[in-house]
């Protein structure tokens, strides 16, 4: 009868010790699996949400693409029919200038020796160049008619002025009658209005347009001071072209 020892005893029992890591192995595992299975149906629905939107974007892309050349080929139609129409404007004579067929040389050499006279000019050229000035002077004048046709442009100023009396006593109404009589070719008066001025007294704000080259600012203000048992001062409240 053999004999063991405790050590050689434990070492020859078919004792499972380290199940548990092995069934920590085996669930991680299960895990792995089934993240691994999961994973191409969400990685397939990522991919067709890719591909929806670019086929979208291409969409909205390919829309663009049909305006532009829509708006390219307007313009070039557009274009087409202006040409037309400048053509089909074009005076006769240069037209026929334009059209007419150059002679050969083998032509005039012919021509000059049929025909002695040295004073016929084969090309025309004289005409031409004739019907061409004719066509130029009418041009001028009709463009110098027109220009003559447009009126002068006026300048003219509009002022406004303050005209001051000497005290509360003034007669105001007198004082715009006064300014108003003044008169010259192209003096126009406008409104007018009281403005308080200081201790109740009150100035003569009123408005005038003057043509610049008849009515000079320093005449009128001058010609308005002149009105002296009513008139202080005048200022000039405003001046604008117009």
């Amino acid at each position: 009868m053999v004999n063991y020892t405790a050590t050689e005893a434990l070492s020859h029992e078919s004792v499972w010790y380290e199940k548990f890591r092995y069934e920590d192995a085996e669930r991680h595992l299960q895990e792995y699996l089934a993240k691994v299975e999961d994973l191409p149906s969400s990685g397939s629905a990522v991919l067709s949400s890719n591909l929806t939107s670019r086929l979208q974007q291409l969409e909205e892309e390919n829309k663009d693409l049909k305006k532009v050349t829509d708006d390219l080929r307007s313009l070039v139609l557009s274009l087409e029919s202006r040409v037309k129409n400048l053509e089909s404007s074009k005076p006769a004579s240069q037209a026929q200038v334009s059209t007419a067929p150059k002679p050969v040389a083998s032509e005039v050499k012919a021509t000059a020796a049929d025909d002695d006279d040295d004073d016929v000019d084969l090309f025309g050229s004289d005409d031409e160049d004739e019907e061409a000035e004719r066509i130029k002077q009418e041009r001028v004048a009709a463009y110098a008619a027109k220009k003559s046709k447009k009126p002068a442009l006026i300048a003219k100023s509009n002022i406004i002025l303050d005209v001051k009396p000497w005290d509360d006593e003034t007669d105001m109404a007198e004082m715009e009658r006064r300014v108003r009589e003044i008169k010259s070719d192209g003096l126009l008066w406008g409104t007018s209005k009281l403005v308080p001025l200081a201790y109740g007294i009150k100035k003569l704000q009123i408005s005038t347009v003057v043509e610049d080259d008849k009515v000079s600012v320093d005449w009128l203000t001058e010609t308005i001071q002149e009105i002296e048992d009513l008139v202080q001062s005048v200022d000039i409240a405003a001046f604008n072209k117009i």
